[in-house]
């Protein structure tokens, strides 16, 4: 009877340091950065930040994704608004070439 008992403690601590172990591993594993599990098709109307886009890899979805002063915001890529935004993104962003050629 007491060798039961004793056996039982140690399966229950066993088990305890397993699911300690398992949660700290898991934990490890975690997406460190959140991403779009769902976009909108909503147009964001604040000034745009900045961008980047985000490829599908479950749960992650196919997004670009807009930073304003309000936060982030996941977009449809396939949206034609957001294929502007982006366009005009780039153009208002892109340095004027400048010659460093004195005459």
């Amino acid at each position: 009877m007491e060798t039961r008992r004793i056996l039982m403690r140690s399966l229950a601590v066993a088990v305890v340091i397993a699911s300690v172990i398992w949660t700290t591993t898991a934990e490890d594993q975690k997406v460190r950065k959140p991403c779009c599990t769902k976009v909108s098709t909503t147009e964001v109307t604040d000034p745009i930040i900045s961008f980047r886009l985000q490829r599908q890899s479950l749960p992650c979805v196919k997004a670009v994704i807009f930073k304003t002063k309000q936060g982030e915001f996941c977009c449809d890529p396939g949206q034609q608004w957001v294929k502007e935004k982006v366009k005009h993104f780039f153009k208002n962003t892109t340095p004027t070439p400048t010659s460093s050629i004195s005459n």
